[in-house]
């Protein structure tokens, strides 16, 4: 148990009902878990609200309130506290129950809606090449040391969050990296936590069922500079729009970076190819198994990084030429007899899929052509929907529109939503085929030698969620049956 006056030492309460010289045993935001002498929050969320659950917390045993809005009637022997935003508060709490971690971490954030995961990867594994004990929080997984354990959002929860990090710190972990998701941040998960800097890698059409409005989401995202302390650093991806929005109201010391201007770190794409990158980084060759430009910005971004962290310049660089990308990020398998390519990717955005699409271009020999599989998700931005279709068309020779994770969403209705992106001119180059490995099949079998297929939208995902049940499905997998590999 923990004395209740060990985790409000940061916390503004503006009311207190009760007494706080009582000890509790977990903190808890969900109702449903709550054990007798646990300290439950109820916590505003975007489709549910805790206070509704509050009587439901204190029979099953909660000793502590932690609340926006007092009940019209106090239970009594229970504590209530009155705060401004609990969402907030329980971030602060859960840092102060777990010892303030992140203190204990040079932590480093990486936010933006395309990158994150990539990013995030290349720095975990270049400081864990460097010798160092390091943790990673991603969409993908995250990683303590030797320790890998499954996730399943891309930032967790602020008693999740904090859990981690206490085990990174057990584990004798001293640096850190983790995705920022703009929902985190917007819901204050990472309320209490310490960062040594922040990364910003671009920001695109992404989440405006969750936030609304383009301005929100870049308000989301901006925020989590804003609350950098003086002593971290920022570092921005200026040849991005929202580049310098980002860090106008930061404390932290501002770096910036660009493949297109001169700045603090920049690079120059010397040669892109599918055996991978060569790059100028800050006026030194370097080269990486990387491909694509998209990944000149990610390799840019660990090199800034590493160098804000103070390590060794040539070291870093002798490091990252050894890298690999993150799993279901541009990963490649080639058909032995037909040479046909098939790249696996988890571009879910317009911009992520045109970039994939763009580098595939590039890549092309004259005669080549892309075939291109992609679904939109259910239950997520619909208006995202006709712009992944169009995209698709706009640079692909054949486009397949199919199932992505349709949830509780009918997957014929999403294809439809797509198709009507699909201009006049481009609709005799679409079909659509709503069983997924059908469809990846049908790409693979219109495909000619050394054309690309490109798979998009899930990955590294594991699974395909329909009607809230999670059924296994790997595009890898898949394009490994269909090519015998």
């Amino acid at each position: 148990m923990t004395a209740l006056s060990e985790i409000l030492n940061d916390l503004s309460i503006k009311k207190i009902i009760g007494t706080t010289d009582l000890s509790v045993n977990h903190l808890v935001f969900d109702s449903r878990k709550v054990q007798p002498a646990d300290l439950f929050v109820a916590v505003r969320g975007h489709t549910m609200d805790g206070h509704q659950f509050i009587e439901k917390a204190i029979r099953n045993g909660a000793s502590v309130i932690v609340l926006e809005q007092l009940p019209a009637t106090v239970a009594e022997k229970i504590t209530y506290l009155l705060v401004d935003n609990s969402a907030e508060a329980l971030g602060q709490m859960a840092a102060a129950i777990y010892g303030h971690p992140s203190q204990q971490l040079k932590l480093v954030g990486i936010t933006g809606t395309n990158g994150k995961t990539t990013t995030a990867t290349l720095l975990f594994d270049l400081f864990t090449s460097m010798g160092y004990k390091t943790g990673l929080l991603s969409t993908v997984a995250n990683r303590i040391a030797g320790k890998t354990i499954p996730s399943t959002h891309t930032t967790p929860d602020a008693v999740g969050l904090n859990a981690l990090l206490a085990e990174m710190v057990a584990a004798g972990c001293t640096y850190a990296f983790m995705e920022v998701s703009s929902h985190a941040i917007h819901q204050r998960r990472i309320a209490g936590i310490t960062f040594t800097g922040g990364v910003f890698t671009n920001l695109t059409h992404d989440h405006l069922d969750y936030h609304g409005t383009f301005r929100d989401y870049i308000y989301a995202k901006k925020q989590f500079f804003d609350d950098l302390p003086k002593a971290a650093f920022a570092l921005t991806n200026i040849d991005d729009k929202q580049g310098e929005v980002m860090v106008q109201n930061t404390k932290a010391k501002i770096a910036r970076y660009s493949l297109r201007r001169l700045t603090d770190y920049k690079a120059r794409v010397i040669d892109n190819s599918l055996t991978g990158l060569h790059l100028e980084l800050n006026e030194v060759e370097f080269f990486s198994r990387l491909i694509g430009g998209f990944n000149a910005y990610n390799l840019l971004a660990v090199y800034a990084t590493a160098d804000l962290l103070e390590m060794d310049q040539m070291e870093t660089l002798t490091k990252m030429s050894g890298l690999h990308s993150a799993e279901g990020r541009f990963e490649y398998l080639i058909h032995p007899e037909t040479l046909v390519y098939a790249i696996v990717d988890y571009a879910h955005t317009p911009d992520a899929l045109e970039k994939v699409l763009l580098t595939l271009r590039k890549l092309r020999k004259s005669e080549a052509q892309i075939l291109t599989v992609v679904g939109c998700g259910g239950d997520r931005d619909k208006k995202k929907r006709p712009v992944m279709a169009e995209v698709a068309a706009r640079y692909s020779n054949q486009v397949i529109l199919t199932a992505d994770n349709p949830r509780t969403e009918n997957p014929e209705t999403i294809i439809r939503e797509m198709e009507t992106g699909i201009s006049d001119a481009d609709r005799n180059k679409v079909l659509s085929i709503t069983d997924r490995k059908q469809a990846i099949r049908t790409a693979c079998k219109l495909a000619r030698p050394g054309d690309f297929v490109l798979v998009a939208g899930k990955g590294h995902e594991k699974y395909q969620e329909i009607n809230g049940v999670k059924h296994p499905f790997d595009d890898q997998e898949i394009i490994k049956e269909i090519f015998a590999l």
